[in-house]
């Protein structure tokens, strides 16, 4: 009995000692993992039972992990002195998709060097590195000068983000940065003051926005005003997460998903899936997995031994709970349908990418930190 319980010990012990030289945060992968998992068998319903969804899923999971781990290998110093670099190559990219950039869904946003992926997700981690960069070494809460110099890069690839057109990227990566701006310390009123210089805008957001922008706004007021068109998305998607219930019809068992009365089910409303088949139940689950690796971001960014590590790392949580909040209030109706996954469960490759990129970041911050002399 103590030898098996000394082989378990050791076992566990080299364990931890493997995680502990990949720099891997095993709670951290814990969660990404479990969601990961439960994320496969939603698409596999999702995609009406097919494996070869499945299999190309897989296979852009696993290169989005490779890419985690090597990120994880770098230390935060080398983050910070690459992130101007980053950033400077996410511009020129962003300018070579608005000359000459794939077109796609009457967006153009990808490049095709061999690979065919979107600049703009780059940014989501460009942005908030590069504007952590800035204040590294700078007093804390930033000027009003500084302030105004950093809302400028982040206006700058929103804006290009925005021509594109792509305003749910556009407005993820202007939320990003201000979460920067934010975590480094500005008085909450500004924040208030900004908060209503932006209702203000309004107005002069809505003459500059393209009729189907303007037609998703009147959309999410009355999708009843036309049920097979615009209107139709939102519609079904209701009726899909309101059929589910407390428990779900089960899985595989959805009818709106199966039947295919559920557009784009396996990318952008993948979650009306998981309220249909698994209910109530299912959907607080995933959010209660979700809330747990924002708290270990957030746990991990608190930790932080510098400015750099402490402001990425916060963005980098954020950002993965505003991914959460506007995919989740887009399919049940609360904001306007804009085209942003469900993080870690749809499917896609790019963005798939950028958040473990990003997971990896919080990895590299978490396991190379320094013990500090008492």
């Amino acid at each position: 009995m103590a030898r098996a319980t000394d082989t378990g010990a050791g076992q566990h012990s080299f364990f931890s000692r493997l995680l502990q030289r990949m720099h891997v945060d095993p709670p951290l992968l814990a969660g990404i993992g479990t969601v990961l998992v439960l994320g496969a068998f939603v698409l596999y319903s999702a995609t009406g039972g097919r494996l070869d969804p499945l299999w190309g899923q897989a296979a852009k999971i696993g290169v989005a992990a490779l890419i985690m781990l090597a990120v994880a290998q770098v230390e935060p110093v080398w983050l910070r002195r690459a992130s101007p670099w980053l950033f400077a190559t996410g511009l020129v990219m962003l300018a070579l998709v608005l000359v000459r950039g794939e077109i796609g869904g009457g967006a153009q946003r990808w490049l095709d060097i061999g690979v065919r992926f979107q600049p703009s997700e780059l940014m989501k981690l460009a942005v908030p590195a590069m504007l952590a960069w800035l204040l590294h070494d700078r007093a804390l809460p930033p000027s009003l000068l500084m302030i105004g110099g950093l809302l400028t890069l982040i206006a700058l690839p929103v804006g290009m983000i925005a021509l594109q057109p792509d305003l749910g990227t556009a407005i993820l990566i202007g939320l990003t940065g201000a979460t920067v701006i934010f975590l480094a310390g500005i008085s909450l009123r500004f924040v208030f003051f900004s908060g209503a210089l932006t209702l203000a805008a309004m107005p002069l957001l809505w003459y500059f926005m393209r009729p189907y922008q303007k037609q998703r706004v009147l959309t999410l007021l009355d999708p009843e005003q036309d049920p097979l068109g615009a209107g139709y998305h939102i519609i079904q998607s209701k009726i899909a997460i309101g059929s589910g219930g407390g428990f779900g019809k089960g899985w595989l068992n959805g009818s709106q998903g199966q039947l295919e009365f559920l557009p784009e089910r396996s990318t952008d409303f993948i979650f009306a899936v998981i309220g249909e088949e698994f209910g109530f139940f299912g959907v607080s689950i995933l959010l209660l997995l979700y809330l747990m690796i924002v708290a270990r971001g957030f746990y991990i960014a608190a930790a932080a031994q510098d400015t750099f590590s402490r402001l990425l790392a916060g963005a980098i949580s954020f950002t993965f709970f505003f991914y959460i909040f506007v995919n989740t209030a887009m399919v049940t109706g609360l904001v306007p349908v804009v085209g942003v996954p469900l993080p870690l469960v749809s499917a896609g490759g790019t963005s798939m990418v950028t958040l473990l990129a990003g997971f990896g970041i919080l990895m590299s911050i978490q396991t190379h930190r320094k013990l500090l002399p008492r």
